[in-house]
């Protein structure tokens, strides 16, 4: 990607969508001692966490994850960046939230479970997948 392009980029993060910027910023100094690589223009952190996540201009991958597996899940992780640049203010409500709810919630969680559903079928997740996947031309496999 050129560098007007990366920057024009980065400057929407930081206004269109600057709170989930600033939360992802603040996670980011929390872990500062923690892996760090660049992807695609983002700061990526290598945490100890089980789960991945996506805040703005920041993506935080969880440590347990090797091989192809890491790279499919950055790339569906990109894709929610993606989704914070479409959405700018809207994306806590219309992504985060419904994401959190459907991830951390016991009955979610069961039902999924008991019933073989795909955690990347909810609106938020499969999204996240087409966005990544046509942004970055990677293929999602895995997922």
């Amino acid at each position: 990607m050129n560098i007007v392009k990366r920057l024009i980029i980065t400057l929407l993060q930081c206004t269109w969508g600057i709170l989930q910027t600033a939360a992802g910023g603040c996670m980011f100094l929390v872990l500062i001692g923690q892996k760090h690589f660049i992807y695609r223009g983002c700061v990526a952190t290598v945490w100890k966490r089980r789960d991945s996540a996506s805040v703005g201009i920041f993506i935080f991958i969880s440590e347990s994850l090797d091989g192809r597996l890491r790279e499919e899940i950055t790339v569906h992780e990109y894709g929610h960046t993606v989704q914070s640049l479409i959405l700018g203010p809207l994306y806590p409500f219309v992504i985060s939230i419904p994401s959190a709810v459907w991830c951390l919630t016991p009955r979610f969680v069961k039902m999924r479970a008991e019933k073989g559903i795909s955690y990347y079928s909810f609106y938020t997740e499969k999204w996240a997948n087409r966005l990544g996947t046509k942004v970055t031309g990677e293929q999602l496999t895995l997922l």
